[in-house]
């Protein structure tokens, strides 16, 4: 987190060790355009994560010309270069879903996508050459990401910056779009009034860094944190995990693993007051396929013995919304 709040202690189911799990816990106060708008500006541009070689290409852009372009940008560009920067990735439709939901259904993807081609003439934001639905998409298909002048903007200075020189793989792309979805439900949602968020971040914000066995430093990188109403300035806290079929039922259940052995360390709990539920949103092109992984997954965390099936809720993508709704009961 990029910030720290106290929240009281309050009743909560516990684990044999003693630690909380996922009780209601007091609320924090993030204002609510972070809702959309993620973290602060001096996190800089994305990073395209885990990819090495993307990024190597540099480019300089005179001083001069970076305050020009900075007069000319409004509150809303920033908006969308941030919740950009703050994803990675976004299509043009979640641009447009995050940033322009208060126009007309006919005028809002209009006015993005002007919106957007400026922010691509001035190379504050970039398109990757692949689309999300093909050419047929338009611009609205097009995966935006912060560009070389963005990157400055969003650092604060000018000179050497990186960029990308090839494209990252299609499956990292389409992991960190299916997490904006997620962020994007819950954004929506609040919007409806049907949740109260408190507080949503997506990774890296979301990670925790905490010590490990012999005083290793480990970090446990969750896709997405939230924090949603439960009433008496109380709010409920969640990790939420997005598999789009493309790993190990094995893999999903290491990564289980490591948000118990984080739970164990007491960390969250202390400055939290509880620990969060842990939410698996599995698909997959296939629906039967992606059924058949939610029912393995469920099996293989209640077949292991270290880890307690109270803190996993695994779902399908369209169930989030109504999973917070209910507390963590569908």
């Amino acid at each position: 987190m990029s910030a720290s709040f106290t929240r009281p202690p309050r009743p909560s189911q516990t684990h044999s060790d003693g630690h909380p799990i996922a009780g209601p816990i007091g609320a924090s106060s993030w204002p609510s355009s972070r809702l959309v708008s993620g973290v602060p500006s001096q996190s800089g541009a994305a990073n395209d994560g885990a990819h090495p070689g993307t990024t190597p290409v540099r480019r300089r852009v005179r001083t001069a010309d970076l305050d020009a372009i900075r007069e000319r940008l409004s509150d809303r560009d920033w908006a969308v270069i941030r919740s950009v920067a703050e994803h990675q990735f976004l299509t043009g439709l979640q641009i447009a879903a995050f940033h322009f939901h208060d126009h007309a259904p006919a005028s809002g993807p209009r006015i993005a996508r002007r919106v957007l081609a400026r922010l691509r003439a001035l190379r504050v934001l970039g398109a990757l050459e692949r689309r999300v639905g093909g050419i047929r998409a338009g611009s609205e298909g097009l995966i935006h990401y912060v560009d070389v002048v963005g990157d400055q903007l969003l650092r604060g200075r000018s000179g050497r910056t990186a960029r990308r020189s090839r494209e990252p793989s299609a499956r990292f792309v389409a992991h960190r779009l299916a997490v904006a979805d997620a962020h994007l439900a819950l954004v929506r949602a609040h919007r409806d009034a049907a949740v109260d968020l408190i507080d949503c971040v997506v990774e890296p914000a979301a990670w925790r860094s905490y010590t490990g066995p012999g005083g290793a430093r480990l970090t446990l990188k969750a896709d997405l944190y939230a924090e949603t109403g439960a009433g008496d300035d109380l709010s409920h806290a969640w990790f939420i995990e997005v598999d789009l079929g493309t790993e190990s039922i094995p893999t999903l259940l290491k990564k289980c693993r490591d948000f118990e052995a984080y739970r164990r360390t007491g960390t969250e709990q202390e400055q939290a007051g509880g620990f969060p539920i842990v939410v698996w949103s599995v698909t997959h092109r296939s629906q039967q396929k992606a059924a058949d992984r939610r029912v393995a997954l469920e099996k293989a965390i209640a077949s292991d013995r270290s880890l307690p099936p109270q803190l996993f809720r695994v779902i399908a993508p369209q169930q989030l919304t109504a999973l917070l709704v209910g507390g963590g009961q569908l």
